[in-house]
């Protein structure tokens, strides 16, 4: 008998707000090839909806997402259904953003350029308790835990600071900033100064031309 048919199905909750994402993903991991069941949410209110409703072994997140973020869902999943594994999706394969997603309470990361056999594996070995990162970003990490390469100065802004960064560098005004995070404009203009502080940046100028040459501007950032 096929060990495969025989073993309980896996539970995967598919997190993103992308219609055309949720499709090309639920082709690549092939759920009746690889007997698992797929369920799609395309916000973080409804992934914890379906998550307090249903059970789950495994969900794959999407780390740009409008309203709630990946990286908010992550610690509410890590927080509320800590048996839930957690492998995150996500467009840029810088090592700041995966260590972010490490912290929240992510068990694996994953780049949306990922190929095809490689997610399933990623989504296998997060599956049965392992912990994935692709060699690059494993290669980073050791070079910034041994000192041989330095954080980038936006690594210490918190997540909130960062997603302000990125509203503000992608051309959101602070009003629709405040109305995308559910903040006042006065708190908005406040994580700003700071992060403008943090980052020894004197205007608004100097903070989107940062965010560009690191290539922070469009990361998360959903209009």
């Amino acid at each position: 008998m096929d060990a495969t048919a025989s073993a309980p199905a896996l539970r995967i909750l598919l997190v993103d707000d992308h219609m055309v994402v949720r499709e090309g993903l639920i082709r690549v991991l092939d759920p009746a090839a690889n007997n698992w069941v797929l369920t799609e949410a395309t916000t973080g209110h409804q992934a914890l909806d379906l998550l307090a409703r249903s059970e789950f072994d495994l969900a794959l997140i999407d780390l740009s997402m409008p309203g709630m973020t990946g990286l908010e869902l992550v610690q509410r999943i890590k927080s509320g259904f800590n048996r839930v594994r957690i492998l995150v999706l996500s467009m840029h394969a810088e090592e700041q953003y995966a260590m972010r997603a490490f912290k929240a309470g992510a068990h694996g990361y994953v780049t949306k350029d990922i190929a095809a056999r490689e997610l399933v594996g990623a989504v296998r070995k997060v599956a049965a308790g392992g912990a994935y990162v692709t060699e690059s970003l494993a290669e980073k990490f050791v070079q910034q835990l041994n000192g041989s390469s330095d954080a980038p100065r936006h690594a210490q802004l918190t997540d909130r600071e960062l997603e302000v960064l990125r509203r503000v560098a992608a051309g959101q005004p602070l009003t629709a900033i405040g109305d995308a995070l559910h903040l006042s404009v006065k708190t908005v203009s406040t994580h700003k100064t700071r992060i403008q502080e943090k980052l020894d940046l004197s205007s608004t100028a100097e903070l989107i031309r940062y965010a560009l040459e690191n290539h922070i501007d469009d990361a998360f950032v959903q209009t």
